[in-house]
Formats: C-alpha cells, sequence, structure tokens
C-alpha cells in the first residue's frame, strides 16, 4: 500500500489577521491551480472581527483551524481491514488472512474491538489438536461444523453449540465404544450401523457421518428425539478429524482486549516509546467513538513522512503553528523581517520589503499566468487595505497602492467604501472579553532572550480606543503571567490621527519606549506620532534599542 497523498498545508502566523488569513487562501489555490496537487488553506487562530466581515462580503468560509502540525497517527498510512466476527471460525478467518495477505485481523462485534487474531494465534490452536475437550471449551456452534466440514446438517439445531464433551472418533465394535464414548460427546462415525445405533443409545451431542453415509430413517426419529445433531461430511474420518479443530470460533484463540491500541489523534511522538517496548507486528486504531479503523505497522510506522507546510505572513518561530518544529516547510512567503525558523533543508523563501503578503501573492499570480477571479481579487485587495490601513501606514508602499488598486477593479469594489466597512467591523469589540481584544492581533518576539508580546487594535473612533484602554489597561499583567512574558506592548491605533496610544506592561517596558523613541521620563500617556506600523515602526525601533 502507497504512503499516504503528499497534502501541503498553507498557513499564516497565530492570532492570524486578514493578510494571514487571505493570503493563505489564495497562494493555497495558486499552487493547487499550477501543480494539481492538494494545497489547503488553514488557521493558526481565531478569526478577528474584520477578517470575519471580509470573508463574508466575498463568500469565501473561513479555513478549517490548525492547530499544531505534529504527525498525528491518523496521518500515518493506517491499513484498513475488515474485521471478523467472534464466532467466525478459525478455517475461514485463516482464508480470509491468506485472501487479504496479512498476518493480524481484528476480531469484532457490532464495530467494537473484542480482540485481535495472528498466525501464531491460528498455530496455536493447531497445536491443541491433541485436547479432544477444546470444541466444547470454545462453546464450537455446529453450522461452524458444518461448514468446516462441508456438510449438511441432517437433523438438530444448527444454531446451537457443542458445550459439553470431547470429540472421539467412533471406530471400534458397540462394545468397545461403550468404555470410551460418553453422553454429550460428539462422535466421528463412517457408515455401521450399529455404531451409529451406540452412539444415539449413548446420548452423544453430535453424529459426524464420514463420506456421506446413509443414517437410517428411524436412527434419524430417534436423535430428533434426543435433541441430538447429526452432520453428513463427504470427507473421510481422518480428514474430518483433522478438520475440526478448525471450526473453532477465533474468539476462542484470539489475543483478547485490554490490548495495546492507539487513537486516530495520538501523537507519532507520545507512541513512540510504546511500539519500541512492544513486540507486536501491527497495532489496532481506534477512532475517538472506540471503534475500529485499522492497523498500524512498524513499517509503516517508520516509513511515515511529516507534514507539509508552507507558512504565509510570519517567519518568527514563535507566531507559527504549534509543533513547527516536526514539520517540513517548503515554502514562506512574508514581508517581515527574518525571523528564527530553522529548516532542516533548503526551502523556496520569497522576502519581500512590501506592506502586505497578499501584494507578493498577486506577483506570483501574474508570474504564473493565472487569471484571478473576483473572488480571490476581493480577498487580496481587502487584505492590503488592512496591512496598509488604506495607503496610511509607513510599511505601505507604491507597489502595495498600484496592487490594491487592479485587485479592486478585478473585483469591483470601491476601495475607501470597503475599508470603511472593514475598519468598523474590525473595531467592533462590543461583547468582547478583554482577552479576546488583548488576542486579536497579538505577536510574541524574542530579543536576546527578552520575551516580549506586541498587541494591536485599529480604529476610527477615538471613544472606542478610550473604552478598549480601560478593558485591557487591568488585564496586561494577567496576560504577562499567564503566557511568560517578561513585557507587553499594547498599541491602540488612531487610523485618522495617524498615532498610536502604547500601553506598557512588565518591568523596564516603559522605560524601555520612553528610551528607544526618546520621549519625555514623565510622558503620560505614551502617545507616538505618526507611529501605525507595528512591524516597520515600532518593532525596529525596539529591537535596536534592545540589541544595543
Amino acid at each position: 500500500m502507497s504512503k499516504k497523498s503528499g497534502k501541503v498545508y498553507v498557513v499564516g502566523h497565530k492570532n492570524p489577521d486578514t493578510d494571514s488569513i487571505c493570503s493563505a487562501i489564495a497562494y493555497a489555490y495558486l499552487k493547487k491551480q499550477v501543480t494539481g496537487e492538494e494545497y489547503v488553506a488553514r488557521r493558526a487562530g481565531l478569526i478577528n472581527e474584520e477578517t470575519a466581515y471580509v470573508l463574508n462580503r466575498f463568500g469565501v468560509d473561513a479555513p478549517p483551524l490548525l492547530q499544531n502540525v505534529k504527525l498525528q497517527v491518523k496521518d500515518i498510512d493506517i491499513h484498513k481491514i475488515d474485521g471478523v466476527d467472534p464466532q467466525f471460525s478459525i478455517k475461514d478467518t485463516w482464508e480470509k488472512m491468506k485472501e487479504n495477505n496479512v498476518k493480524t485481523i481484528p476480531v469484532l462485534k457490532d464495530e467494537e474491538l473484542v480482540g485481535v487474531i495472528s498466525t501464531g494465534d491460528i498455530a496455536t490452536s493447531y497445536m491443541d489438536v491433541y485436547d479432544n475437550r477444546v470444541l466444547s471449551a470454545a462453546k464450537t456452534q455446529y453450522r461452524n461444523i458444518i461448514k468446516t466440514l462441508d456438510g449438511t446438517l441432517v437433523t438438530g439445531n444448527e444454531h446451537g453449540k457443542f458445550t459439553k464433551g470431547k470429540v472421539t472418533i467412533g471406530a471400534s465394535n458397540p462394545d468397545l465404544m461403550e468404555r470410551f464414548i460418553e453422553k454429550d460427546d460428539l462422535v466421528i462415525l463412517g457408515n455401521r450401523y450399529e455404531s451409529q445405533a451406540c452412539a444415539v443409545d449413548i446420548d452423544a451431542s453430535c453424529l459426524v457421518i464420514c463420506q456421506n453415509a446413509e443414517v437410517p430413517d428411524e436412527l434419524i426419529k430417534k436423535a430428533e428425539e434426543q435433541s441430538i445433531v447429526i452432520i453428513r461430511t463427504p470427507h473421510d474420518t481422518f480428514t474430518a478429524a483433522r478438520l475440526i479443530n478448525q471450526s473453532i470460533p477465533v474468539k476462542y484463540f484470539m489475543t483478547k482486549m485490554p490490548l495495546t491500541t492507539f487513537q486516530l489523534t495520538d501523537y507519532v511522538d507520545d507512541i513512540k516509546d510504546v511500539m519500541t517496548k512492544k513486540k507486536f507486528r501491527d497495532f489496532p486504531i481506534l477512532d475517538r467513538h472506540g471503534r475500529f479503523r485499522g492497523f498500524i505497522s512498524r513499517r509503516r510506522f517508520l516509513d511515515v513522512s511529516k507534514k507539509k507546510v508552507i507558512l504565509v505572513d510570519h517567519n518568527e518561530k514563535s507566531q507559527a503553528v504549534d509543533g513547527i518544529e516536526e514539520a517540513e516547510i517548503v515554502e514562506i512567503v512574508d514581508h517581515h523581517r527574518l525571523g528564527n525558523i530553522e529548516t532542516v533543508g533548503p526551502v523556496f523563501f520569497r522576502n519581500q520589503p512590501v506592506g502586505c503578503t497578499a501584494t507578493i501573492i498577486y506577483q506570483m499570480y501574474q508570474e504564473a499566468g493565472v487569471k484571478i477571479s473576483k473572488t480571490i481579487a476581493g480577498l487580496l485587495c481587502s487584505a492590503i487595505i488592512s496591512d496598509t490601513l488604506l495607503f496610511r501606514s509607513p510599511t505601505c508602499t507604491p507597489v502595495d497602492e498600484k496592487t490594491a488598486k487592479k485587485l479592486a477593479r478585478i473585483a469591483e469594489i470601491d476601495l475607501e467604501q470597503l475599508a470603511g466597512e472593514m475598519f468598523r467591523a474590525g473595531s467592533n469589540l462590543q461583547g468582547k472579553s478583554a482577552e479576546e481584544i488583548c488576542f486579536q492581533d497579538f505577536k510574541q518576539f524574542t530579543v536576546n532572550d527578552v520575551v516580549f508580546g506586541v498587541g494591536q487594535i485599529n480604529s476610527m473612533n477615538k471613544e472606542e480606543l478610550a473604552e478598549i484602554r480601560e478593558k485591557l489597561t487591568p488585564h496586561l499583567p494577567k496576560v504577562l503571567k499567564a503566557h511568560n512574558l517578561q513585557m507587553i506592548y499594547f498599541m491602540l491605533t488612531d487610523i485618522l490621527d495617524e498615532s498610536t496610544e502604547l500601553l506598557c506592561c512588565g518591568a523596564g517596558a516603559r522605560e524601555r519606549v520612553l528610551e528607544a523613541f526618546d520621549l519625555r521620563e514623565d510622558t503620560d500617556p505614551i502617545i507616538l506620532k505618526g507611529v501605525v506600523s507595528r512591524k516597520k515602526q515600532l518593532i525596529p525601533t525596539l529591537v535596536s534599542f534592545m540589541q544595543q
């Protein structure tokens, strides 16, 4: 069986913004069109109000959440195989194993795993041939015996079970038979009437008549009165005796629960040790409802490949989806400073000094000769509006503005009108908790072992920004402690005034900002005139100061 197909996840950063989401959607579509392979957009966090408005405006579903890219059992090539019922005979089970070329098969009752049967277990069943009571100990159904012996039922209940006595061969004369055959035994017989009658007189449970020999009607009638089962088989006595143990139900020889099983959602890293210590060939996989979904073998486990990921709009490990160190990063498309993402091998890395990742994605559509639909154009245009604050941000370049205007024409939208609607939706924080507001647009950075976070809210409404300040100020110390950060900065950005009020939390946070921006010590509140960009204005200034 081949490995799983190489699905590639296209994902932006945690606490995703409009650029992160829209660029992921557009780039996944472009890659699929160019390669014909499976590229899927994902998000690494909750959608904010602005982005939700954009997606709704252009009729696009939000990408599913990708909580982490750690390898899970469901990512491994799971060998799917139909199981057998606990009453299935050893013979039929062996035939099914040969047909499917497997060494282990699940035993299922109403989709629930009750055990597994392996070739080793079947070998054990053959070794137990010397135990002449194993058939009754296993409570073998008569219909299993009939099928295994290619027989036909002469009389009796085929659904009944052989539960007492031993298996014996009635090849002796009646006098000798009476010495070793007991009530409730199963007796294998030939065509001798005297032996057949003797077995009935002793009140055996079952008579197996070999070579399709005839049984007199009066003997059949007597057997019916005594509830004795009579089976006729075409095989001779030796063959019937050899085959009959194969009618035993698999539940008797299977390895029973509790077994070493794994869930579809288990992480590969977490099960490595278990697989190493347990010397089984195959391990059963269960879904969250406890239903059997297949086996993974040691070989498949060793052959598994990492999840493939394309990162858009970031290249910092702290901003990437959890488990990124265990994934295979195949591409990075970004417009931020170079971060600390490490890759195992060389990757396609496109990083341009523009105001928005969507601008780069547009260029890649042009280079690939792929036509941009109205929907994709609307998403990319919205991303540029968001990241450049409709060209007001210092991060905005002439390329961003030119691209946005081209995309607006394709999408048939008015830039000013769309921007106003987006910013109103993004700053509408009614009913949101301080925690939700804080992490609507929040990124984490590390400089010289100092770990700090920077959040930002953009608004056209001064009163709304004041309300947010009142709500966030007492909450930031809790965030600092809960997320093991040393400092937090939060930007309350007034789009129309093109300025930012900066909230500071943590030891030395305020002092660093005052020195970095050369402000007076008694500055309160901290208003940064002309500062609207986290990426191009606040972060570079802080990083430069902290690296001194």
